[in-house]
């Protein structure tokens, strides 16, 4: 049913106008992407951009399935009937004045819902951004930015973010950092019909999504929620607002929602083999990483290694916090690796590495050592920590991703420039390009692989693996 939103036969905007602001930029939007009829809806025009501008829905010529809503609220009810006419299947209300202004909007909301039931036409939002569709290129929604014409790439992570500048903001964000690319993304601010269960059901059945990250304040049907997230193979990343007392008034007030108990979610979250997340980037930086990383056997503990014996320190520290196991390396494997060590020096765990590169060089050490680390029974996953200077070049990072590939054991990569943004860019562009993901903080790097760790237990419980 959702697929009247995403791929509608024919869509009229509603409050489109000439004037930069809201109701143009969403015009503009939809028929950059678009390639089906649109209709722009405003009796004080007669054309824009070029299109046909119609002074009411009853004067469109031909009927559509999708209407995006862009005027004040208290015109909801009568556009619904004037769809009805129409034939219109959906309707996307990216206007606020609803449920979260009070009783008034909330009693507007719900003579919406009731018509639309009436008519059979299903309602998405209000107070929200519409939606993207990354392969599709489909952008109904409000954004003002341009950039998003060149920095969208289709990929497969899909989003559902329940507040609306937030996931403009989000996106903008996730698009600028690169690394990522987008299936889909939904902002549903109120939720009055159309809600995150339907949505994740939507994804979890959508060739082009392979993993799924949401922002929630509330969770409508939970059980079902959780169900169909217990029984899909595909990573589910939910970062769920409103967990104290100030939050979910926050939350009441922002989007209607009513909140849950921080310790039910998180109880329930884990028994569905969802992987809960704290903040936006932690929720932007897993949903990368877990699209880039296809396999895991969560068999055993965590390599690091490292260019720095304080910072191998701290990682050890982050994943004793998060309960995770620094891997116990097999003697053959220290064995290998001292191969490339200085005489003096005899490799322990953490590995620093940087007495060897200093001796054999950056490339030839670390590319020796996470191939060793790899063959370890012990090891199931990879922590690499490296420095970016262009006097070390970044060539060695296209090795380490084939073996990350070769070896299926996921990569976890944190560098420290010393020359400057341009440089890190580059190494982090040939990491990410070829498949490993790169963080900011050593923490994000731990955070990623307990996500990891979390959802292939529950892939392996399902029998997937």
């Amino acid at each position: 049913m959702l697929d009247i939103f995403y791929h509608p036969n024919g869509v009229a905007v509603l409050g489109a106008t000439a004037k930069p602001r809201g109701g143009f930029f969403l015009f503009r939007n939809t028929i950059e992407g678009y390639k089906g009829n649109v209709y722009p809806i405003n009796p004080n025009y007669d054309e824009i951009l070029g299109i046909t501008c119609y002074p009411d829905i009853a004067s469109i010529p031909e009927n559509f399935d999708l209407l995006l809503y862009f005027i004040p609220a208290k015109h909801l009810p009568e556009t619904i009937r004037e769809c009805a006419k129409k034939g219109v299947k959906g309707i996307i209300i990216e206007s606020a004045g609803f449920s979260e202004v009070g009783a008034e909007g909330k009693a507007l909301q719900d003579e919406s819902v009731r018509l639309a039931r009436e008519y059979g036409i299903r309602l998405w939002g209000p107070n929200c951004m519409g939606l993207l569709d990354g392969h599709s290129r489909h952008v109904f929604s409000f954004m003002y930015q341009d950039d998003w014409k060149v920095l969208m790439k289709p990929g497969g992570v899909s989003l559902i973010v329940q507040s609306g500048m937030l996931s403009a903001g989000f996106l903008m964000a996730v698009l600028e950092r690169g690394g990522m690319g987008i299936s889909k993304v939904a902002s549903i601010g109120n939720k009055c019909d159309v809600d995150e269960t339907e949505l994740l059901e939507y994804y979890v059945n959508d060739p082009n999504t392979t993993v799924i990250a949401a922002y929630l304040e509330s969770i409508n049907t939970g059980r079902k929620f959780l169900e169909i997230a217990r029984a899909t193979s595909k990573p589910i990343i939910v970062l769920k607002a409103g967990r104290s007392v100030q939050g979910a008034k926050a939350a009441m007030s922002h989007t209607a929602s009513l909140s849950g108990a921080a310790e039910i979610y998180r109880g329930a979250f884990r028994q569905a083999g969802i992987v809960q997340v704290y903040d936006i980037h932690e929720l932007m930086d897993l949903a990368r990483g877990f699209s880039k990383t296809g396999e895991c056997k969560p068999n055993g503990g965590t390599a690091i290694l490292t260019f720095s014996g304080g910072a191998g320190i701290v990682t050890t520290d982050l994943l004793s916090d998060c309960n995770l196991k620094l891997a116990e390396l097999a003697t053959t494997t220290l064995a290998d690796i001292k191969t490339v060590f200085p005489e003096w020096m005899d490799p322990s765990h953490p590995v620093d590495l940087w007495p060897a590169a200093e001796k054999n060089g950056v490339a030839k050490v670390y590319t020796h050592c996470v191939e060793a680390v790899m063959k370890d029974p012990n090891v199931d996953s990879v922590i690499v920590e490296t420095l970016t200077s262009p006097r070390t070049g970044f060539e060695y990072l296209k090795t380490i991703a084939e073996l990350k590939k070769k070896y299926g054991k996921p990569v976890a990569l944190w560098m420290l420039s010393i020359g400057g943004k341009a440089v890190q860019d580059e190494a982090r562009n040939i990491a990410e390009d070829n498949g490993i993901p790169e963080f900011t903080e050593i923490s994000r790097c731990v955070s990623f692989i307990r996500g990891i760790r979390e959802h292939f237990t529950k892939k392996k419980a399902l029998g997937l693996i």
